[in-house]
């Protein structure tokens, strides 16, 4: 593993990032009814994604850091089922 100075110079976590500002932006416009649920859900899972990879890279074992990559992947996968439900949600 390429050791680097920060977590911050991953390009995944910076990928992340940018997530992160995008779903804030997109569920800006999303109904007040929402604020604490689908709004809610999404942000925190989009924020999970780069928090799981700055803990895994502080990590002292390599199989803990793979663990919260592992995770971070999950809070994708969850978020992108968000996406479906919300584009459902809209176009019905």
């Amino acid at each position: 593993m390429i050791k680097t100075k920060s977590f911050r110079e991953l390009i995944v976590w910076k990928k992340s990032m940018s997530l992160v500002v995008e779903i804030y932006k997109l569920t800006e416009n999303f109904p007040k009814s929402e604020i604490y649920g689908l709004t809610s859900q999404m942000r925190r899972a989009a924020v999970a994604i780069p928090s799981n990879i700055a803990e895994g890279y502080i990590r002292k074992y390599i199989k803990e850091y793979a663990q919260f990559i592992n995770i971070a992947f999950i809070r994708s996968r969850v978020r992108n089922s968000i996406r479906y439900i919300k584009r459902a949600w809209i176009y019905n």
